[in-house]
């Protein structure tokens, strides 16, 4: 099942250009620290801005680094049911696990609109299918009904939650059952998700702590929620921090201060401000992860 500390992995750049070498890097690292999965190509992967070539190559590289050893949830979203479904096709095609399918954004569909997006990439696809539900970004809010009406098709299986309102995880249990799998897209509330039925986090923050966030997951696994709450106490200042500015920008900033990464964003992202920069670097002390 796919569960636990998924780190949405950012992509590197050098000189602008993808960096596959240190995409490959921290596909290492990443399972050296225990992280659980991989999604490749969602926002933290900078989609909006990366072309349809670059896209298919880093779910490609991401797939062909983990070779089997964790779950691949590729990022497949898109506005476009017709675009949605190719990039679908094409994580299927490389050996993906799964996709994740952010509700259609900027055209606001109705509920039936979305029930007919899903139902159609599930019919194009055979790869498992996690919805990504995303009210701040994509307007669209997808209601329990409706995820509990496409939960009834085989390869639906999960939703990765983001709109910060723990009452969905017990209304979609509800609704969708209690084996669909409930993910967490928003960091400082993973904890609570987890212990209202969810499984797992989708995380920004793993990006930069993958080891504390993997710990933190197992700890609610296993119900060891005060021992969860002492690392979410740790890690807390740097939720806060790497978002800032766009959770992306901090990410990276934060890799490149572990020296993982060059920082780098595509515009119309830009370097965070100084003032986010000493944040950043102060709630990294708090976590340990820095002198």
């Amino acid at each position: 099942m796919i569960k636990g500390s998924l780190p949405a992995l950012v992509t590197p750049f050098k000189n602008g250009e993808l960096d596959l070498d240190a995409l490959k890097q921290l596909v290492e690292w990443h399972i050296e620290c225990g992280s659980d999965g991989f999604v490749p190509m969602g926002t933290t992967g900078e989609s909006p801005t990366l072309s349809h070539g670059e896209h298919d190559l880093v779910v490609e590289t991401v797939v062909r680094t983990v070779a089997g050893r964790k779950p691949v949830v590729a990022g497949a979203g898109s506005n476009s049911t017709a675009e949605s479904i190719r990039l679908a096709r094409h994580a299927e095609a490389v050996g993906a696990d799964a996709v994740l399918v952010v509700t259609p954004y900027y055209n606001k569909p109705t509920q039936r609109g979305l029930i007919a997006h899903f139902t159609a990439i599930h019919e194009a696809c055979a790869l498992p299918i996690i919805i990504y539900n995303i009210p701040p970004r994509s307007v669209i809010d997808m209601s329990p009904d409706t995820m509990g009406e496409l939960a009834k098709l085989p390869r639906i299986i999960g939703v990765k939650d983001a709109t910060a309102d723990l009452s969905r995880v017990a209304m979609q249990r509800i609704t969708c059952g209690k084996d669909f799998i409930q993910l967490s897209a928003e960091d400082p509330t993973a904890h609570g998700f987890n212990a209202q039925g969810g499984v797992g986090c989708i995380s920004v923050t793993a990006n930069v702590a993958p080891a504390l966030c993997a710990q933190l997951q197992r700890a609610c696994a296993v119900g060891d929620y005060t021992k969860a709450l002492e690392i979410q106490d740790q890690l807390m200042p740097l939720h806060k921090a790497i978002f800032t500015e766009p959770g992306v920008v901090g990410a990276k900033y934060g890799l490149s201060l572990l020296g993982r990464i060059e920082f780098g964003v595509r515009s119309p992202l830009t370097e965070p401000l100084d003032s986010t920069k000493a944040a950043i670097r102060d709630a990294m002390v708090h976590a340990g992860l820095l002198n």
